[in-house]
């Protein structure tokens, strides 16, 4: 992004939504030490195809590798003016059949894709069914068992509010701090799936994924919803909780 002495009063900010499958890719975020494709490096290499200069992607956030989006949102500056479809078809074009530029927006040079962010939806799928299904494996966490729905529900409300996740993130996070607010957490069955939906203002890193696998410990009475509670409040996280895999979740929206 140029610094704002070096901005011109022609450069135009433009907001992606981007959908992609992460399956093949080592997260979103391009990083000196990343082995293997990011979604960010093939996007901008695709936006520097069609602008003909570097162009340098800010994100509303960053997702592991596996981890699939419905909604992740980026912004960039440019000089070159282009019509909108150049960002949707144009820059579509030239990326791979897993990413697709889904909308591109015109925002104030005061937007910004991260900071600007008011709330974020992700969604886990826990595919529940004793015959594995190849098609559905990339996009759930196949587990040959019936869970406690009702048990993982009450457990779910626990997690809402203001709390201290200290408990729930990787040993690996970086995040200054660990206090985050979760709007809601919500457990659906739908043809076989089992649905977390989370609405928060931020997430700390495997963040929603360590909670889908609280609330499997739960669903599988290896924990109690007392046990959720004291996480929060020990900020240790028991054996029994594992990280649940990257393959079912996705980043379905951000809000503004």
């Amino acid at each position: 992004m140029l610094a704002p002495s070096e901005k011109m009063l022609n450069v135009t900010r433009v907001c992606l939504t981007i959908e992609y499958d992460g399956t093949a890719y080592h997260g979103w975020q391009m990083q000196p030490n990343t082995r293997g494709r990011t979604i960010q490096a093939m996007l901008e290499k695709a936006l520097e195809t069609v602008l003909k200069h570097p162009v340098k992607l800010y994100s509303s956030g960053r997702t592991d590798a596996g981890v699939h989006a419905l909604g992740m949102k980026a912004h960039f500056d440019t000089e070159t003016h282009l019509p909108l479809s150049a960002y949707r078809q144009g820059v579509n074009s030239w990326l791979p059949q897993d990413i697709s530029v889904v909308e591109a927006v015109f925002v104030p040079d005061t937007f910004h894709a991260r900071f600007d962010a008011l709330k974020k939806h992700y969604r886990y799928s826990i595919y529940t069914s004793s015959m594995r299904s190849p098609l559905k494996r990339l996009y759930a966490w196949q587990v040959p068992a019936q869970l406690d729905v009702e048990a993982m529900r009450a457990a779910a409300v626990l997690l809402e509010g203001r709390h201290d996740f200290a408990a729930f993130r990787s040993s690996s996070c970086m995040a200054a701090t660990t206090e985050r607010t979760l709007e809601s957490v919500t457990i659906n069955v739908q043809d076989g799936f089992v649905l977390i939906d989370i609405f928060g203002d931020g997430f700390l890193k495997n963040m929603v994924r360590i909670i889908t696998g609280a609330l499997f410990a739960v669903g599988m009475y290896k924990i109690t919803a007392t046990e959720i509670d004291t996480m929060l409040k020990t900020k240790v996280r028991p054996l029994s909780v594992i990280t649940a895999p990257a393959c079912g979740l996705s980043l379905m929206q951000v809000y503004y």
